[in-house]
């Protein structure tokens, strides 16, 4: 598989307008407040290749417990496609939290 062309760039969110400066630990790709994302991705994260252009909508969240980080599930609103990014250190935790209650209890 190809090295993934990641960006880690300043943006604004399409979503909610917070501002997105970038990650300290790991490239952003979803915004830190609201923690969507935009389906511009192709085969390759960060190749933005996709001609989709949905909101990628957070819908789950996910533990790896070797690393002890989250993973945010995303689904995009236009196509249905389905993505993981790894959740930065800056995300909101308590959106974090509300997606898992969410996803626990419905």
């Amino acid at each position: 598989m190809a090295k993934s062309p990641k960006k880690n760039v300043f943006f604004r969110c399409a979503v909610c307008g917070a501002e997105n400066p970038p990650a300290a630990k790991t490239s952003r790709n979803h915004c830190r407040k609201c923690l969507f994302s935009m389906h511009l991705d192709g085969e390759i994260p960060g190749d933005r290749k996709s001609h989709c252009g949905g909101k990628m909508r957070p819908i789950a969240v996910l533990t790896r417990h070797r690393k002890a980080d989250f993973v945010i599930v995303h689904r995009c609103e236009k196509c249905g496609e389905r993505r993981q990014n790894r959740a930065a250190d800056d995300d909101d935790f308590e959106k974090l939290l509300e997606i898992a209650r969410q996803q626990i209890f419905g």
